[in-house]
């Protein structure tokens, strides 16, 4: 184990490289959780639409994307899609990383619109509005308060889960961690820094959704 004073020093003396991998890593991880929001909910309205043929696309969508490891899905998009085009490792990254995400996303969309009382939508059929301006107006509003919460802890997840475009060689917050531990051999070091990284943006995304949440409650 690293001393305190090598540690404190270590992690002053790498501030700076530390933080362009942290700017990085929040990049990644906003990105991916922009398009993974819009995947999801998509991918949640085709599950509630009524129509067989496209509830079962969003079925297979999710079942393929939850039951294989997101690592397997990186390498896929970025070593398979290569063979065909160039991408660029942080879109690739992203790429997957919205892909599985809006996986999760999607079932958490599904189970909060379908909470709301059908009585909503009858009252905006009622008043003359179309079954898509009352998803618009009245059930999707609703229903993503009632989302939040487990969309905060999807949106940390997947920041988690961004540790692993490392191993595509994007220099976010773990590659750098692994790269300079093994140049210097002091692995213990360094991971213990990126864990203080990770915690600082994990502390970060969890006040921005608690704060999103209480305007929401102070709107209602």
């Amino acid at each position: 184990m690293p001393t305190f004073s090598h540690f404190w020093t270590t992690l002053i003396d790498t501030r700076s490289i530390f933080f362009d991998a942290m700017i990085v890593t929040l990049q990644l991880t906003v990105v991916s959780i922009l398009l993974g929001v819009v995947i999801g909910l998509v991918f949640a309205l085709l599950k509630i639409s009524g129509v067989k043929p496209l509830g079962w696309l969003s079925d297979i969508y999710v079942y393929l994307i939850r039951g294989t490891p997101l690592i397997v899905q990186i390498f896929i998009l970025y070593f398979g899609m290569s063979n065909i085009f160039l991408i660029p490792d942080f879109w690739a990254a992203s790429i997957a990383l919205a892909v599985h995400n809006g996986a999760y996303i999607a079932e958490i969309f599904r189970g909060s619109i379908q909470s709301i009382e059908k009585g909503q939508a009858e009252a905006g059929r009622s008043l003359g509005m179309t079954a898509g301006l009352t998803m618009r107006r009245i059930i999707l509003p609703q229903a993503f308060r009632r989302a939040l919460p487990p969309l905060g802890n999807q949106f940390i997840i997947g920041l988690k889960d961004s540790s692993l475009a490392a191993f595509i060689s994007m220099n976010e917050l773990f590659n750098i961690a692994t790269t300079y531990g093994s140049n210097n051999f002091d692995e213990m070091t360094y991971l213990l820094i990126v864990a203080i990284y990770y915690l600082i943006l994990v502390l970060l995304l969890t006040v921005a959704v608690n704060l999103l949440e209480r305007k929401l409650r102070t709107s209602d």
